[in-house]
């Protein structure tokens, strides 16, 4: 229901004489003493008032609002107005009666009652248009669902608040469970708070639910999994709003809820510390970032984006992915100047001439192959892209001045057993021994898998799953770090704006997750039984994986520092400028000739803990998937 704002000005016009007049009548005990002394006064003040409130009250916007969505902001913006009027009008009046302008009747203390009554009238009218509004509301056809809420904070407030305002959704709330003491009991937006989250499986058992939502944006995986595995067993239906690094993201607003998926089981409690140093990196600052088009890439994106830098150049070269990307971060953020280019990180002459046009200050360097198996049959291609393309990428931007640089890498290059993890750590190597050359803010963020990016055993399993299975698994015992794509992205902003040139940071993963649970899960989310619905078959471990992946190397140590999921080493091994040097120009030759066998032996002579000779399959027997 809308109300015209026009109807609104009118309605202010009869209640600020209605204020005036109300004033008088709490001031005075006699009709006969107004007529006598005040009415000249009286007049004068209604005719001010009626000039100067309505004309502060659209300075403050209050004819610009909808009103049947009021809230506490629009209840300050109503005392502001209605306050500064007031004093407006009272400065006025007595600037008058102190020149005798009116009669000599006046009763300054009116002024007062008459603000407290126009703060109770203009604030009260306007709550009634979002009563009269939200009563008029039609529902959808059908039974109401009754829904039990799990988080009984702002979250959940907001959640129950849009049930109760938009009855086309046909929810209920019956109940909100939280842990926090204090709040068991009370009852919020008029729906009680009736028992802790460990109580779930007896209240689902003693009430009435057809569906449990989950409202706590920061809830650690445990709290979902518990939830879940409840509901699942209940028969109860059960979604969630969406995780607090999907907000930061701005890829979901908080109230959009969706079914629970894989990576909201993996959360972990976010620790958000130092966020304006994020800030001073990426505030009116030129940012460029490779790889824009891909997982981590896109996500940087979105998080740089709410950062209002001064221009984001989303480099890539895939073209429809960096369309995409360009599309979405147009529709989140409008204002903001971005310059989508297509290149690629092997070209140094078109590196050379973007980075001369838009002068960037920050780069992102996230361009990379690696898919594990592809490369180790692509051998050229990986050293070319991961290695000569940062090599590019490196020495670009030190020609331009470029303030600060973040390489991503991966958990792969710690000892690595693969073509993907030494084209990675080499990378490192030139990242650090330009930062140590320079005296660049030049940086290594090293993290271990995301869920869901592109190429990576989620979206592989889901395929499986939606095909009917097997759902192949290499071998039984495969662990791996996870750490969702928000989370990661966010973590690595943190490292980088910590940053001051040639540190290695670390992101603490977590602890390792076996991919036979990870399968599982998936198989459960999707509403089946593993082993009954979904057959597992284990193939055997490809050319190049290790059953175990490693962030750390054996017997170094690693640096706390200011956020309790970042660590830093500045002692990677390195090796010198001379070795770095040549070992890129043999590169160069042994990708321009095409040599692979050639090109695995140099990396595993120049690439600390190398060991992918060791790890070799013949071509017949290896399977990229």
């Amino acid at each position: 229901m809308r109300f015209r704002n026009r109807y609104v000005l009118l309605t202010d016009i009869l209640l600020i004489i209605v204020a005036v007049m109300g004033s008088y009548v709490l001031r005075l005990e006699l009709l006969e003493d107004f007529l006598r002394y005040y009415w000249q006064g009286a007049l004068w003040w209604m005719g001010i008032a009626l000039i100067v409130k309505p004309l502060v009250y659209y300075f403050f916007g209050l004819y610009r609002r909808l009103w049947v969505y009021a809230s506490i902001s629009e209840l300050k913006l109503i005392a502001a107005a209605v306050t500064t009027s007031s004093l407006l009008v009272a400065a006025i009046t007595l600037s008058l009666y102190s020149f005798q302008v009116f009669g000599p009747g006046f009763s300054r203390s009116a002024l007062a009652i008459d603000w407290l009554l126009s703060l109770v009238l203009v604030g009260g009218a306007r709550l009634a248009l979002r009563i009269v509004a939200e009563s008029a509301v039609p529902r959808a056809d059908g039974k109401r669902r009754d829904v039990l809420v799990i988080g009984a904070g702002d979250a959940g407030a907001l959640v129950v608040r849009e049930m109760q305002k938009s009855r086309q959704m046909n929810m209920n709330p019956v109940g909100f469970l939280d842990d926090d003491p204090a709040k068991r009991g009370q009852i919020l937006l008029g729906v009680p708070v009736i028992g802790a989250l460990q109580d779930l499986s007896h209240v689902l058992d003693i009430t009435h639910v057809d569906e449990v939502i989950i409202a706590i944006p920061t809830a650690p995986g445990k709290v979902v999994r518990l939830v879940s595995d409840v509901c699942r067993l209940k028969g109860i239906p059960f979604r969630t709003m969406p995780g607090i690094y999907e907000l930061l993201g701005g890829k979901v607003s908080v109230s959009r809820l969706r079914e629970v998926d894989i990576t909201d089981l993996l959360r972990r409690e976010p620790a958000r510390i130092h966020e304006e140093w994020i800030g001073q990196a990426l505030k009116d600052k030129r940012v460029l970032v490779t790889g824009a088009g891909g997982s981590i890439g896109r996500e940087l994106c979105r998080q740089i984006a709410r950062w209002n830098p001064a221009s984001l150049v989303l480099l890539g070269h895939g073209e429809n992915s960096i369309f995409e990307a360009l599309l979405e971060l147009k529709a989140d953020y409008p204002y903001l100047k971005l310059d989508p280019v297509i290149a690629d990180v092997r070209d140094h002459q078109r590196l050379d001439a973007v980075f001369a046009e838009h002068r960037p200050q920050v780069v992102f360097h996230a361009a990379a192959h690696k898919h594990v198996p592809l490369m180790e049959i692509n051998v050229e291609e990986a050293v070319a892209n991961n290695i000569l393309g940062t090599q590019n990428v490196v020495e670009t931007a030190d020609r331009h001045r470029v303030e600060r640089l973040v390489l991503i890498s991966t958990d792969k290059a710690v000892h690595p057993a693969n073509v993907y993890g030494a084209t990675k750590r080499m990378a490192e190597m030139i990242v650090l021994d330009a930062a140590r050359r320079t005296g660049n803010a030049f940086s290594v963020v090293r993290f271990g898998n995301v869920l869901g990016s592109r190429g990576s055993v989620v979206p592989l399993f889901k395929r499986m799953i939606a095909a009917g299975g097997p759902l192949t698994i290499t071998h039984p015992d495969m662990e791996r770090f996870f750490m969702t794509i928000p989370e990661a992205v966010h973590l690595v902003l943190q490292a980088a704006a910590m940053g001051e040139g040639g540190e290695a940071f670390l992101l603490n993963m977590g602890e390792q997750v076996r991919i036979l649970n990870l399968a599982e899960d998936l198989i459960r989310l999707s509403g089946l039984e593993p082993g009954r619905d979904i057959e597992i078959v284990f193939t055997g471990i490809r050319p190049g994986e290790k059953l175990r992946e490693e962030l750390w190397e054996g017997g170094k140590t690693y640096d706390k520092t200011a956020h309790p999921d970042v660590f830093c080493s500045m002692s990677e091994d390195m090796a010198d400028e001379e070795t770095v040097c040549t070992a890129l120009e043999r590169f160069s030759v042994l990708v321009a000739s095409s040599q692979p066998e050639a090109i695995i032996d140099l990396l595993d002579e120049v690439v600390p803990g190398s060991a992918i000779r060791a790890n070799i399959r013949p071509k017949d027997v290896m399977d990229v998937v």
